[in-house]
């Protein structure tokens, strides 16, 4: 009896040690993508992004605000990252290859303050909104940033291009839905509902908005 004790005790002390050699592989593993997409950053999307990924407004957005981090998925970020957006000065970087592109993304995670929600954002509902009245709401909110058609920076605004179909077809309604509402911190992109909002849209109206902005996709 002694001795299946003693063996079973055994079993569970390796299982333990491997699943610590486990956790401090995927950790080093990780820190090496890091450092690699850090490298590649610095290479390629350091001229438009900047050093810190802070971005540069009427150029490129930040890649480091919490929001975004919060709300935007990987898959989102890979397939921005390799097919770029057409008409806009964001290039594809399909050349970097998969590894190359999934390590710039590591390295953008890095600076995440709190875990990723985009899981969960992804699976809200469809917008099935009203696109005329959209459309009010975009011309009278969102165009002073983004332009009467959405394209943003080609239009002199200082909000990304949020009708382009670059954009539009990787991006969930969940997405645009929980930016509306809670905008990007120490950007130019406030919160458009709750009572102090600039503007309190309800869900109704915020879906409207979107609907509207499927419509452009140019």
């Amino acid at each position: 009896m002694r001795h299946k004790l003693q063996n079973k005790g055994l079993t569970l002390v390796l299982v333990m040690l491997a699943g610590v050699s486990g956790s401090y592989s995927a950790l080093a593993e990780n820190k090496a993508s890091i450092s690699k997409g850090k490298k590649l950053y610095l290479q390629n999307c350091v001229f438009c992004h900047q050093a810190d990924a802070i971005g540069k407004p009427g150029v490129a957005p930040s890649l480091t605000n919490p929001e975004l981090l919060l709300t935007a998925s990987d898959k989102f970020m890979k397939g921005t990252i390799r097919d770029g957006r057409t008409g806009t000065g964001m290039p594809p970087f399909a050349h970097l290859g998969k590894k190359g592109i999934d390590s710039i993304v590591a390295y953008i995670r890095s600076y995440e303050k709190k875990p990723s929600q985009a899981a969960a954002i992804d699976k809200q509902p469809q917008a099935l909104g009203d696109e005329r009245l959209g459309k009010l709401w975009f011309d009278q909110i969102c165009s002073t940033c983004h332009g009467v058609n959405g394209d943003g920076y080609l239009e002199g605004g200082t909000g990304t291009a949020i009708g382009n179909a670059s954009f539009l077809s990787k991006v969930s309604d969940g997405f645009i839905r929980e930016t509306i509402k809670y905008g990007r911190t120490n950007t130019r992109m406030i919160g458009y509902s709750g009572p102090e909002a600039m503007a309190n849209l309800s869900d109704k109206e915020i879906d409207d908005i979107i609907t509207y902005m499927r419509s452009l996709k140019h």
